[in-house]
């Protein structure tokens, strides 16, 4: 119950709405104690005295009553309800911002289901027990400190007699209690690892159905499945052991009281009105009493909800703006790597050593060379994506580690391979890095980006939804959607990857042709896979196991005849020849000027 405790911050922005609930549960549990009072005179004054008018009194103020516990049951179960409500809605809100900030290096371990089932089925978990547990769990307890008072005030010894068969219900209960949040916690994790297999799999359809492995991806989904159902089996069983015992318990105290009570009766110690009295405090108590275990069930499902969701409340975000950061001016785009080493958590292995690198605005740099040599690493410590181990990172003089965050990233421009769209509309895609900016600005981008024309060509143009990922649009298309979105943004530092080796080759001119205009005026860098990106580039950095082993512009490296001479034999090489041959092949097939009489007449007698 401790965890349950850490939503405190949660209720207490409530305080005025939570204090009437408990208002309202105080008056329902009143009028209710009221009634078996009454029972008791009508039997032993209206029925035994043969009083009418005092039984029509009775009944009438009976029936008063019960309209006032209905009017007070619906006004408190409408209030605890809109409370668990919205304490789902700010835990779920809480949540989303949280994980929005958390670094990188926590979004490359977690997995997408598993933060998916603690957002939405853990928040739910928290939002039944608030909404349905709780009020009843105070309205037991103030029912059982109510009757427990009368009917020692009453008669203790029957009262003792009475209750005897709570202790061992309460015992079971405490013991039941202890051990069912570490059933219901295995019962989530079994669900966020299910949630994970079928975000997985519906992300990679494609995959699945182009290698023919739907029956291995069936398989792997029936075995978190039967996880999951061995996880709730568990926690079904042991409710069902304890649910008969605590119908046996109240039935029990029933029988204790009508046999001891009614030899109180015959021996003249209490009244057949007490008896019934007793008796109806005892039925007041056991419809509670029987669904303890039930909210027990969901106490401990919420304490497991609470676990899961703090375990990522409670981790804090590695990458923050620092207290007093420094707001970052426009930047002209000097950006400077200072005896730089980094290493990602959990490694051993540093991902880059002793970087030093100067660059100088609008420069172009094309990082080349082999999966893993750290060119991907290198970038994005550029925006601060991850921490360095050492050294420092500059840009025009500031230290990332030192300025706001949102002021360094609004400045740096993104464009990836594989880029990814919201399921929103074009336009809204081209301005996600601008909400503000005009319809005007957002065609100007995208013209620039080459893709207003196939915009244009769409059923509903800039306003045509894009599928998930934008997976209605092409490759090619979505690139250079991605292009105008970076565009919009106006960086003064430009990161790409502008690999287009999985479009055709008109495309890949019309994306070349996006990238000059999206690099002009602006620093950039450029993991580059294409001759034409290294060939223009102000600087080549050949990067090898986390370090930079050359530096210089395309032929002076091929002069050097090290590695980069290796890369470019083994794969830029072609593509030089590839795209000569492509030129000669243009020029021969552009339309010839035409000929005057006389070229013509030369050209028949020769």
């Amino acid at each position: 119950m401790k965890r349950l405790w850490r939503l405190r911050p949660f209720i207490v922005l409530y305080k005025s709405q939570v204090l009437l609930s408990i208002v309202l549960l105080l008056g329902i549990t009143a009028a209710q104690l009221v009634i078996p009072e009454i029972i008791r005179q009508v039997i032993d004054i209206g029925l035994a005295r043969k009083q009418i008018n005092f039984i029509l009194g009775a009944a009438f103020f009976i029936f008063v009553i019960g309209l006032a516990i209905a009017g007070m049951t619906y006004a408190q179960r409408y209030l605890s309800e809109w409370l668990a409500s919205k304490i789902g809605y700010d835990l779920r809100n809480r949540m989303y911002d949280h994980i929005q900030n958390l670094s990188f290096s926590f979004h490359d371990h977690a997995q997408t289901g598993q933060l998916i089932s603690r957002t939405i089925e853990d928040v739910r978990s928290i939002e039944r027990f608030a909404g349905y547990a709780l009020a009843d769990l105070i309205r037991m307890g103030l029912l059982l400190v109510g009757i427990v008072s009368i009917l020692f005030l009453q008669n203790a010894r029957l009262g003792v007699i009475a209750l005897l068969p709570m202790l061992p219900l309460m015992s079971l209960t405490i013991s039941f209690g202890r051990k069912i949040g570490g059933f219901f916690l295995a019962v989530d994790n079994a669900l966020g690892e299910l949630s994970s297999r079928l975000q997985e799999n519906v992300t990679g359809v494609q995959v699945v159905r182009a290698f023919a492995r739907e029956p291995y991806e069936i398989d792997r989904f029936d075995q978190a499945n039967r996880t999951l159902f061995n996880a709730r089996l568990t926690v079904i069983n042991q409710w069902s052991r304890i649910m008969p015992t605590s119908h046996f318990l109240v039935t029990l105290g029933t029988l204790l009281i009508l046999w001891f009570g009614g030899q109180m009766v015959l021996a003249g110690d209490i009244t057949i009105g007490e008896v019934v009295a007793f008796n109806g405090y005892l039925l007041l108590l056991a419809q509670p009493a029987q669904q303890l275990t039930w909210l027990v069930n969901l106490a401990g499902e919420a304490v497991a909800g609470v676990q899961r969701t703090y375990e990522v409340l409670d981790h804090e975000p590695e990458i923050h703006s620092p207290p007093g950061a420094i707001y970052l001016p426009p930047i002209s785009g000097k950006v400077q790597f200072v005896d730089v080493c980094f290493r990602y958590a959990g490694e051993n292995i540093s991902a880059l050593e002793n970087i030093h690198l100067e660059v100088e605005p609008n420069q172009v740099i094309a990082l080349i060379g082999p999966t893993g040599s750290g060119k991907t690493s290198l970038v994005n410590l550029i925006p601060r994506f991850y921490d360095i181990t050492e050294g420092a990172v500059l840009v025009d003089g500031y230290d990332v580690h030192q300025v706001d965050l949102k002021s360094l990233r609004r400045q740096i421009g993104i464009v990836l391979q594989t880029s990814l769209l919201f399921s929103t509309t074009i336009r809204e895609n081209i301005a996600y890095g601008r909400p503000d900016a005009t319809m005007q600005e957002i065609q100007a981008a995208a013209v620039a980006a080459q893709a207003h024309e196939f915009i244009s060509e769409l059923a509903h143009g800039y306003d045509t939804i894009v599928g998930e990922r934008g997976i209605t649009l092409s490759g090619g298309q979505r690139q250079r959607v991605a292009i105008a979105r970076a565009l919009l943004m106006d960086p003064r530092i430009l990161i790409l990857d502008d690999s287009t080796s999985s479009v055709d080759t008109h495309t890949e001119r019309l994306i070349q042709q996006a990238l000059e205009n999206l690099m002009q005026g602006r620093t950039t860098f450029v993991i580059a896979h294409r001759l034409s990106t290294v060939r223009r580039a102000d600087l080549i950095l050949v990067m090898d196991d986390g370090r930079i082993v050359e530096r210089g512009k395309h032929d002076q490296l091929l002069a050097i005849g090290g590695s980069y001479r290796e890369i470019y034999d083994l794969q830029l090489r072609d593509q030089d020849s590839f795209h000569e041959e492509l030129q000669a092949l243009d020029l021969l097939n552009r339309p010839r000027p035409e000929l005057s009489q006389v070229d013509r007449t030369r050209t028949i007698d020769t």
